[in-house]
């Protein structure tokens, strides 16, 4: 019995081990640079995810795990396990000693976010500028802060969520529940909902 137990240890950790190795390479791109190794991690994954009982889930987050999942023949014979075993914030960086390039793109993040807060989206931005609430008037460029203080216009604000969308609209369309990923919002999603995702007003 002990022999047997030590077997289905070994075979577990090698599982385990090979999950891992196959989802680093996600994370490090490597899949462009290196679609045999890939592919043969992939027929590999195929052949052995029926018999995988771990329920360790990869470290950063769920979208290394869905991604590779969605490679799958039958990606609904397999599902993502939802133990988190360590943390890695993504988000968007800027070439170090850019502030004025870094102002622009932390305040777009945190226009998103305001909009979504604030229920609005790239369909109704437009009726929204007639809103009476001042927080969504300066968020839409309609009064209060203007662009200039980062040589944008002073539209700058609705233009993106116009053009792209509001946070969550974004993240569904990208790698939520209207993507192949079909990633949950989690942790990214608002204060108020659960999550830790919260951004300063525009004033």
């Amino acid at each position: 019995v002990q022999k047997r137990a030590a077997q289905d240890s070994t075979a577990s950790s090698s599982r385990v081990e090979y999950m891992l190795s196959a989802m680093m390479d996600l994370k490090n791109n490597k899949r462009r640079a290196q679609d045999v190794a890939f592919a043969e991690k992939t027929t590999k994954l195929r052949k052995s995810i029926g018999h995988i009982k771990s329920k360790v889930a990869t470290s950063n987050g769920k979208a290394n795990d869905s991604s590779l999942r969605i490679t799958l023949k039958d990606p609904d014979m397999a599902m993502v396990l939802p133990e988190v075993i360590s943390k890695e914030p993504l988000g968007p960086v800027v070439r170090q000693g850019d502030d004025e390039w870094f102002n622009i793109v932390k305040w777009t993040l945190f226009a998103m976010l305001n909009a979504e807060e604030l229920g609005v989206t790239s369909e109704n931005a437009e009726s929204m500028k007639e809103s009476k609430d001042p927080n969504i008037r300066r968020l839409l460029g309609v009064s209060g802060v203007k662009g200039e203080w980062m040589g944008l216009p002073d539209d700058w604000s609705y233009n993106v969520i116009k053009l792209v969308g509001n946070y969550s609209e974004v993240f569904e369309r990208n790698v939520g529940k209207d993507s192949p990923l079909q990633i949950s919002r989690g942790l990214n999603a608002l204060w108020k909902d659960g999550g830790i995702q919260y951004a300063p007003p525009l004033r």
